[in-house]
């Protein structure tokens, strides 16, 4: 390559990077100026209520009260009082009683429900609503355990396919470039968040079908840039690999609290995030977007695999995750390939966080570093650098994390899947669809 043609080349790249910033800034900006406040964790929305016993308080009644911020749970004091502080108004928030903490023989009961325990409730504009249980004799509504057993399964695989989108690209990353990304939560992240400056309604307000596979553009888009700005000029002064994650953790946090200034500390929603349940077979209920995402995910999953193992790209790109040197040596453009593994894992990741939004449901600026460590989880259960086993990873950690709810409290839910991680590595160290490999 001649010195004019190096110069030119150069010069279009940073064209293409000024263009790209350029477009996301306006992106963040519109959604900046036409947003409205968003409450952060310490607003004093609150949902409050009583439960009461023929006018009697109930002390030690447990609620959990689900929605934008998470699930919380909550107790009533000896007054037979419960409060709790939300993030968002003018949303919805499921509020279930926990009837095995009523007394022998109690349960709620309202002839024309049948889950009088569960109440579905909006935040009105002033900040406050009150929710109360009307106690009495009368036969529980329960649900077998069999049933439960089910749905968490259901919700599992659900949750582990959304996963495994995110931790394909984190698997593929490292097995061409080495990289441990701490990175790749905020990727995941970006994603939701172009899908609400494109498809909100404080924003351009762009119809789903359009607006979401854009921000899916944007995140592949993000990856190219990240590689191209960072990454391969890293690579080519052969910084080393501990150095490499210190500057991937450093631009987590540069990424993540850079989200933060744009969207605030609260709980954003994309467009028909509380859509209503549709009961299935037993137990198991899904929402229209649930079930959409569901097949988003298999979709996504089976083509990534197709392009992996029959395209011309995905042969070079498992070629390099094998051995960098003897593919280099073969004629296989390592720049190339590695460009466009960080533009799939850009897409992937991106893809993964419009999915994650609606499951959780609600955008935050760090609900990537919430599953960051599943994701790690999923890419060492499987084996490091490849991508069935991050498959595979991620679906059984999605059913572990889903089905450990069961026995142990919802916020400690995600501990499980590391704590499989544990006894996995202690059997079988190199994970799943791992090799051996000599040291020394």
């Amino acid at each position: 390559m001649s010195p004019t043609t190096g110069i030119a080349a150069r010069r279009t790249r940073v064209r293409a990077v000024t263009v790209l910033l350029a477009l996301i800034a306006t992106l963040m900006g519109i959604f900046t100026l036409s947003a409205p406040a968003i409450a952060a964790e310490g607003d004093p929305y609150r949902i409050s209520g009583n439960v009461q016993l023929d006018g009697q308080p109930l002390e030690g009644v447990a609620l959990s009260i689900d929605g934008p911020g998470g699930l919380q749970e909550v107790e009533t004091d000896e007054n037979g009082q419960w409060s709790v502080q939300v993030p968002e108004r003018g949303v919805e928030y499921v509020v279930t009683l926990d009837e095995n903490t009523l007394p022998d023989g109690i349960a709620v009961v309202d002839e024309e429900d049948d889950t009088p325990n569960v109440k579905e409730v909006e935040m009105s504009q002033g900040g406050r609503v009150t929710v109360n249980f009307f106690i009495g004799e009368g036969e529980r509504n329960v649900t077998s355990f069999f049933d439960q057993v089910v749905q968490r399964v259901v919700q599992g695989v659900s949750f582990g396919l959304m996963l495994a989108l995110a931790a394909v690209g984190l698997t593929l990353v490292f097995g061409t470039t080495g990289i441990s990304n701490f990175a790749h939560g905020e990727m995941v992240t970006f994603g939701a968040i172009a899908a609400l400056m494109l498809v909100g309604p404080a924003s351009l307000a762009l119809p789903p079908w359009l607006g979401f596979p854009l921000a899916v553009i944007l995140s592949g888009a993000l990856g190219y840039l990240m590689d191209l700005v960072l990454w391969r000029p890293l690579r080519r002064k052969r910084v080393g690999v501990v150095q490499l994650m210190i500057v991937s953790i450093g631009l987590s946090l540069t990424l993540r609290y850079t989200f933060q200034f744009f969207i605030g500390g609260g709980t954003v929603q994309l467009p028909g995030a509380a859509a209503a349940k549709i009961p299935l077979f037993g137990a198991v209920q899904m929402s229209v977007i649930d079930m959409v995402s569901l097949g988003i995910s298999i979709v996504v999953i089976i083509a990534f695999a197709f392009w992996l193992t029959k395209s011309r790209m995905g042969k070079a790109t498992r070629a390099i995750s094998d051995n960098p040197s003897l593919a280099a040596a073969s004629g296989i453009d390592v720049d190339a390939v590695v460009r466009w593994v960080w533009i799939l894992a850009g897409a992937l990741a991106g893809l993964a966080g419009i999915l994650y939004a609606y499951y959780r449901p609600g955008i935050r600026w760090d609900m990537g570093t919430q599953l960051l460590l599943l994701m790690f989880a999923a890419v060492i259960l499987g084996g490091l650098g490849t991508a069935y086993g991050a498959l595979i990873g991620a679906i059984i950690v999605g059913v572990v994390v889903e089905l450990s709810s069961l026995w142990i409290p919802a916020d400690l839910k995600f501990a499980s899947g590391l704590f499989i991680l544990i006894v996995i590595l202690l059997f079988r160290p190199q994970g799943i669809l791992g090799q051996r490999e000599r040291i020394g």
